[in-house]
């Protein structure tokens, strides 16, 4: 007699191996966002991305305001105003000028012959001002030769167009260095003169100067305000 194998009961449980058997988490519908109508997923996923624009924003607002931060420090560092006390520029400076000095003028570029700088007073200058102001004449390794009320570099005229015409630049001081015995400028250092050459103690009188000793480079006249300007 053949037995007769009853058909699988369809109430019965399923393999817990069933594609089908997801649990009840999966077969559940999300909830919806009464409003928009969207998921929860959806929800945390705009709500995802709103936090990761908002840290972005932060994180610019941040850099930019650090390199305005540190731009500003460094120009406030970099720029000082100096008093004119005396009348070793005069008629470029004069006594109660102003003027703004770049102190990182020379971390850039060399010093250059022509400039007007400020620097800090030698040794052998006997004036009780802490800062001088005067103009570069001559450059490490030249020679500096006074003759015939001019100045000479490396045997060679100087053209000063700065200075007022006729102008007569003496051969004074300590360091007079006439045609016989130049003054030659050490590597390192540099040569200053005022442009008022009848009234004015510069190299002449305490020698070349270390490039160390300088504050920075005069680049304009900040007062008085009818002679604002470049230097």
């Amino acid at each position: 007699m053949t037995s007769v194998v009853p058909p699988p009961d369809s109430s019965g449980p399923l393999d817990p191996l069933d594609p089908l058997e997801s649990g009840p988490q999966s077969d559940a519908a999300e909830p919806t966002d009464p409003e928009h109508g969207s998921t929860n997923s959806t929800v945390r996923g705009r709500k995802k991305k709103d936090d990761g624009w908002k840290r972005s924003s932060i994180e610019w607002t941040l850099v930019i305001v650090g390199a305005v931060a540190v731009a500003l420090a460094i120009k406030i560092t970099s720029i000082q105003a100096f008093y004119i006390p005396s009348k070793s520029m005069v008629p470029t400076l004069e006594v109660g000028d102003r003027v703004l000095v770049n102190k990182w003028s020379y971390r850039v570029h060399d010093v250059n012959r022509g400039d007007i700088v400020v620097f800090e007073r030698p040794e052998g200058e006997t004036s009780n001002i802490k800062d001088l102001i005067k103009r570069v004449i001559a450059l490490p390794n030249e020679t500096v030769t006074i003759a015939d009320n001019h100045v000479m570099i490396d045997g060679k005229v100087l053209d000063e167009p700065y200075l007022p015409a006729g102008t007569l630049t003496q051969s004074v001081g300590t360091y007079p260095c006439p045609p016989s015995d130049p003054c030659r400028i050490p590597e390192g250092d540099v040569w200053f003169m005022g442009d008022n050459r009848t009234d004015s103690k510069d190299s002449r009188y305490f020698g070349p100067v270390p490039e160390s000793k300088i504050v920075g480079r005069a680049f304009f006249r900040l007062w008085p305000l009818d002679r604002l300007g470049a230097l």
